[in-house]
């Protein structure tokens, strides 16, 4: 099994199915169809499976991952197909873009106000909770006159399997 995919997803994508199992997966659907189509997407099979893939994974896959992954499922998609429908998530709001610098974006299915820490040598990206997030928030005090809209907080550093 590759490195960060659940047993669930691995399953579920060796089995050929998309929306993976259980009660969730049916509620998911009207809901992404309709966050689709209030920003004039289409719901489509493709959108369907980078979907669920990302609903699957328990880590922020780049586009590639995606492709890779999707493929199985979808043996005729094509990694543009892969990163128009992750714009078209990301646009409506199921879906979200990490971009860290040069290194390629990372996508997650997670779009509450949450913080990441990311390994500086593999890359590996976790969710750090958003409670520790808040609190580093109150220390910090910004310049006099700069109104805040958002922040994100990104611990660096090495994880366990790079140390």
């Amino acid at each position: 099994m590759p490195r960060g995919r659940s047993k669930k997803a691995a399953a579920s994508l060796k089995a050929g199915r998309s929306g993976g199992e259980g009660k969730d997966a049916g509620r998911q659907r009207p809901a992404l169809r309709q966050m689709l189509e209030t920003r004039g997407a289409n719901f489509t099979r493709q959108r369907e499976a980078v979907y669920d893939y990302l609903r699957q994974v328990d880590h922020h896959p780049t586009a590639e991952e995606v492709f890779v992954a999707v493929k199985r499922e979808l043996p005729k998609i094509g990694l543009a197909t892969v990163y128009k429908n992750l714009e078209a998530l990301v646009a409506c709001g199921a879906a979200s873009k990490l971009t860290y610098g040069d290194s390629a974006a990372r996508y997650e299915i997670r779009t509450d106000h949450h913080y990441h820490s990311r390994c500086l040598k593999c890359g590996l990206i976790a969710d750090v909770p958003p409670a520790a997030g808040e609190q580093l928030i109150k220390l910090i005090k910004a310049p006099r006159g700069f109104k805040v809209e958002d922040c994100r907080i990104e611990l660096l550093g090495h994880c366990k399997n790079c140390k």
